[in-house]
């Protein structure tokens, strides 16, 4: 029950959106056992985001939510190919993307709890 949700402040055209969507889709599997069967995606653009006092370079915030535990070299694989998505498809430079990873223990979903 992986969650990703993106906050920029550049725009993102709908064109862009899908290719993010996809990518996105297919690098949630370099987490064991996440799919993109169970991803939830959200993006927020033309967010008011500075990064060193700055906003005049493209930006990303990106928070990766996962139910259960996050194996640490598979978010530092995932933490590159999030860096590399966002590159090519928003030209945003990967020392401009900040990715916050959550460990949910507790995820609700069809009128229960996991």
């Amino acid at each position: 029950m992986p969650m990703i949700s993106t906050k920029t402040n550049i725009t993102i055209s709908p064109e862009q959106e899908l290719t993010l969507k996809s990518k996105l889709g297919e690098a949630i599997s370099i987490l064991s056992g996440k799919s993109e069967r169970w991803l939830m995606l959200s993006f927020e653009d033309k967010c008011h985001l500075y990064f060193q006092g700055d906003n005049s370079n493209p930006i990303a915030y990106v928070e990766v939510k996962v139910f259960g535990r996050i194996d640490y070299s598979q978010s530092n694989k995932l933490t590159a190919k999030i860096c590399e998505i966002f590159g090519e498809v928003l030209n945003i430079d990967a020392s401009n993307v900040y990715i916050k990873y959550e460990e949910v223990e507790m995820w609700g979903w069809n009128g229960g709890n996991f």
